[in-house]
């Protein structure tokens, strides 16, 4: 599989390259050794490209990832652009050979279109993936005890802890930002880490800020068993899940693996609701969401927090009448533009709220990275639910 992939990036890599080079560099009057230049970024590719099939992804360490995910960027910035532009030039072709229309007019569109994603990268690599959005949303419910009108949950997900190293300062301000929306709840829905509890060791103190009347609320994602990595044996394997917890425990957060907290406010009580990772058959499902209701099934408003969106579907709609349900997961790939996102072709619920009859899903974007550092369009959020009557 991955020699597969290996080839068709390569073929991406350099067929563009060629034509650019020989349709228009090759025509620029300047010395051969200087036109040769254009070539550089691309043997850098190549060699990257070549060097990652002796390293074992699952395997690769925090700082690793980060390298990794630096070279997916520069795949992103100097290829996408490229082939955008060759694409519009071949567009080009016909109305030239049939019409006899001038290439000026698809070149220069090629080159602007090609600038405008390139400056579409650059911006989600470094401003994007830290341009933290507070997403209000109100959720309206007849089932709603009187006592929760206007009580305020904060939801995040998907930190992926290692993608902000290098980035503590970053974190810390979305941490008080989190905190500054005064919340009654903070709920997690998944993924602290990319597989190694490890990956925590200096964001304790970052994390042990977080603060809320009613307090910090987790579960498990996928990420979070650590089922990437390649373990000696199902103890250590266990011994990382087990660290998880404890961590996440001495950060004051309460996770709930299959379990329910009846939360009290003004005299009414809710059920919330966590479930671990389940959803997908490709990924870690140990969700139990029979064994989660156990005790609150007569409460007549439930939170559900569930990792994956697909989940949703699968089970929450057909078999219980759980109001609301919470995930993330999907960090709507990190790309969203003019509300599409290559996501869709693999959720049908990927970002925002979604209702079927009295059951809805928020499905949060998540506030880390995974893979390629950068977010463009689908911003890092912190959603602020406010239950109304």
């Amino acid at each position: 599989m991955f020699l597969e992939i290996s080839i068709l990036l390569t073929i991406l890599i350099i067929i563009p390259d060629i034509y650019i080079y020989r349709a228009y560099i090759h025509k620029v009057p300047a010395r051969k050794g200087l036109k040769l230049l254009y070539f550089i970024p691309t043997f850098l590719l190549l060699v990257g490209l070549f060097l990652f099939p002796f390293i074992k992804g699952a395997e690769m360490s925090p700082k690793q990832m980060i390298y990794f995910g630096w070279f997916l960027v520069s795949f992103f910035l100097f290829v996408l652009p490229k082939i955008l532009f060759v694409l519009c030039v071949i567009l080009g072709w016909p109305f030239r050979h049939v019409f006899h229309c001038p290439r000026f007019p698809f070149t220069l569109m090629g080159l602007i279109l090609a600038i405008l994603l390139a400056g579409m990268i650059l911006h989600g690599a470094t401003i994007g993936r830290t341009h933290f959005v507070v997403k209000e949303v109100d959720f309206h419910s007849p089932e709603l005890p009187k006592g929760f009108e206007g009580y305020r949950i904060v939801q995040i997900s998907d930190l992926h802890t290692a993608g902000w190293i290098g980035y503590e300062e970053e974190l810390q301000k979305a941490i008080q930002l989190i905190n500054d929306q005064k919340a009654d709840m903070i709920v997690f829905t998944g993924d602290l880490i990319n597989g190694r509890a490890e990956e925590l060791n200096d964001f304790g103190t970052i994390y042990k800020q977080l603060r809320a009347k009613d307090g910090v609320y987790s579960i498990m994602g996928n990420h979070d068993y650590g089922s990437y990595i390649h373990w000696k044996s199902k103890v250590e394997e266990q011994a990382n899940i087990d660290s998880l917890k404890l961590k996440e425990d001495s950060f004051g957060w309460k996770m709930l693996n299959n379990e329910n907290k009846i939360i009290y406010h003004q005299g009414d009580s809710i059920a919330l609701i966590g479930v671990e990772n389940c959803g997908e058959k490709r990924f870690p499902g140990r969700g139990n969401l029979n064994e989660a209701l156990i005790g609150v099934e007569d409460i007549p408003f439930k939170i559900l927090l569930t990792h994956n969106p697909k989940h949703w579907r699968e089970e929450v709609i057909p078999n219980t009448d759980i109001e609301l349900s919470l995930s993330g997961h999907t960090h709507a790939w990190q790309i969203s533009v003019a509300g599409y996102s290559p996501a869709v072709f693999m959720y049908p619920e990927w970002q925002g709220m979604y209702s079927e009859g009295k059951q809805s899903l928020y499905v949060n974007d998540g506030l880390g990275v995974l893979g390629f550092p950068m977010r463009i369009g689908a911003w890092p959020e912190i959603t602020v639910i406010t239950l109304r009557k």
